[in-house]
């Protein structure tokens, strides 16, 4: 088990990462229970939807960001061991990972639905974008450390 002062900065960047995707995940119940930005989206581009659809639209979108989520999650847990314990593939596994995650937050983002306009609100996309932040900021503190032998 290695315990530098820069393997502590990168499970810290980690475990920030690991919250921010806890928020991003537990923000579209948030916005359910309070403002509907997900299901007033789904309205506007498609008003002929009677509310059981628009319901039934917000939640598979629940089911879907709530499994990434916990993907995200676990990848979080993963990385932050791999990188305690001193792996010395942290940090291919970390990288690819980030790519992973940049991927799915980008199509969480940019994807278009028949509608035209993105699946997701603008806000809810770029919500998801915030755990990518700490996983750049992880993969920069990881690929500056010294490899461990």
């Amino acid at each position: 088990m290695t315990d530098s002062r820069q393997d502590r900065r990168v499970v810290a960047a980690v475990y920030a990462g690991l919250v921010l995707t806890g928020i991003v995940t537990i923000a579209p119940y948030a916005d359910r229970a309070t403002t509907h930005l997900l299901a007033d989206h789904i309205r506007a581009g498609y008003p002929a939807y009677g509310q059981a659809r628009v319901d039934s639209a917000v939640t598979t979108y629940l089911v879907l960001l709530s499994v990434v989520g916990a993907l995200g999650v676990l990848a979080w847990l993963g990385t932050a061991w791999a990188v305690r314990a001193g792996k010395p593939w942290a940090r291919p596994a970390a990288t690819v990972l980030f790519v992973l995650g940049l991927s799915v937050a980008l199509t969480g983002l940019l994807t278009k639905d028949t509608s035209g306009d993105t699946g997701l609100p603008a806000a809810l996309g770029w919500a998801g974008m915030a755990p990518c932040l700490a996983g750049a900021v992880v993969l920069a503190l990881l690929w500056r450390r010294p490899r461990a032998v």
